[in-house]
């Protein structure tokens, strides 16, 4: 007799086989009986395999392989976090620092913001995780991966950059902890519809946020990016075209040139995070001439210097003060004073050495400053202890120099 087995293979998809065997000689209600079990098993899964539709995956339109147009993108070379000036900016106002320069007073101001009454100075409290994950994220939205490769499931996504490092995120709403380059950071990331928001909880109050998008004509991969702060922030967006992975390279054969005697190999480097910094046990240290505003405001430029130069030594530095010779610490300090008598400065610490390049635009190596750290900060109070608050928030700054320092040698 015939029989008509159904099995599940999978959700979604069934698999049916027949076998046959001899069952001896039997009366025709038997062969009745089978006959319509076997037609009603049959039609029991021809409707089964109809009604059920196929749960193949729709592939994500995220998914794939893709390459940054730098033409396209739209990235300020300051984008960022605004600086914490104090007392705040009210209504709409937002102020923000930008970088100061190296020795030679190469500089620039903060856009000011509306003032207020004068109160007692005092920064932004940031922990050094604080510090690492404000200048980590940053520098990936200023410098946005070359090439990503997206892997999307309904359970995880993963990005892949050209250098290999991967990031997997689960969009199911729930805030979890991410490791980038050594520091910890809670992200929670979400869908909606089509596109992806992932948000990064960098500090209090602030959070940068990330929104991908698929667009159909042209094809691209369209990464909208926030620094979100008091419910707003700085904006950037990077727009990435279909890529395809490099080709694998092949064995020499007919018509392939065999590689040059006089190529050299790549050079290669050391990737490991902090690897810039391993290695330091002298600083030089440089402290900016002061204004006259500053100095009537009672900072002095040799306190300063052997504050800076104190937290330098107890960190186990051998220090050269006045030295701009290979590594060295700089700080810059730009002060005013408002209506009211109440000083503000702009202060900045810089981690600064020398190194040889090879530029795009020249054909030799040349000698360049390289910024290996920086932060800085605003802040406002009376000129009676408006030095005082100064040279502390630059000490922080150092101490945050000395501690990624220590941190690259352990």
């Amino acid at each position: 007799m015939t029989a008509l087995v159904i099995e599940p293979h999978g959700p979604g998809w069934f698999s049916h086989s027949l076998s046959t065997g001899r069952c001896g000689t039997v009366d025709q209600p038997d062969m009745k009986r089978s006959f319509v079990l076997v037609s009603v098993v049959t039609a029991a899964a021809a409707v089964v395999l109809h009604s059920v539709p196929a749960r193949a995956q729709v592939p994500s339109p995220l998914a794939g392989i893709w390459t940054l147009n730098k033409a396209l993108s739209e990235v300020q070379r300051d984008v960022g976090f605004n600086v914490n000036w104090l007392p705040p900016p009210s209504g709409d106002d937002q102020s923000r620092g930008s970088n100061a320069g190296g020795r030679g007073r190469r500089g620039s101001t903060g856009r000011g913001g509306n003032g207020g009454s004068a109160a007692p100075f005092s920064a932004r409290p940031e922990s050094y995780e604080d510090a690492r994950r404000v200048q980590l994220l940053t520098a990936e939205v200023r410098n946005p991966p070359v090439r990503l490769m997206v892997v999307d499931t309904p359970a995880a996504i993963t990005i892949t950059n050209e250098l290999g490092q991967s990031r997997t995120l689960h969009p199911d709403g729930k805030q979890e902890s991410i490791d980038v380059q050594g520091v910890p950071i809670s992200v929670t990331t979400n869908r909606d519809g089509d596109r992806v928001v992932v948000t990064y909880h960098v500090e209090q109050d602030r959070e940068l946020r990330y929104t991908f998008s698929r667009s159909a004509s042209p094809s691209q991969l369209v990464v909208d990016v926030q620094f979100v702060e008091r419910g707003a922030g700085d904006k950037a967006r990077h727009v990435y075209q279909p890529g395809v992975e490099a080709a694998a390279p092949t064995a020499t054969g007919a018509g392939t040139a065999p590689p040059s005697s006089n190529q050299h190999p790549p050079d290669t480097f050391d990737q490991r995070p902090g690897a810039e910094l391993s290695g330091l046990k002298s600083l030089g240290i440089v402290v900016e001439d002061l204004s006259a505003q500053a100095i009537a405001c009672g900072l002095n430029h040799d306190s300063i210097e052997n504050a800076l130069s104190k937290r330098l030594t107890d960190g186990g530095f051998a220090v050269r003060k006045n030295s701009d010779e290979d590594t060295y610490v700089y700080a810059n300090v730009m002060t005013t004073s408002v209506s009211d008598g109440t000083c503000v400065s702009r202060y900045d610490v810089f981690l600064y050495t020398h190194a040889t390049a090879k530029l795009s635009y020249r054909d030799q190596s040349v000698l360049v400053q390289v910024s290996l750290m920086h932060r800085g900060g605003i802040g406002s109070s009376a000129s009676t202890a408006h030095a005082a608050a100064v040279v502390r928030g630059l000490q922080n700054y150092v101490d945050l120099v000395v501690t990624q320092i220590h941190d690259a040698n352990k």
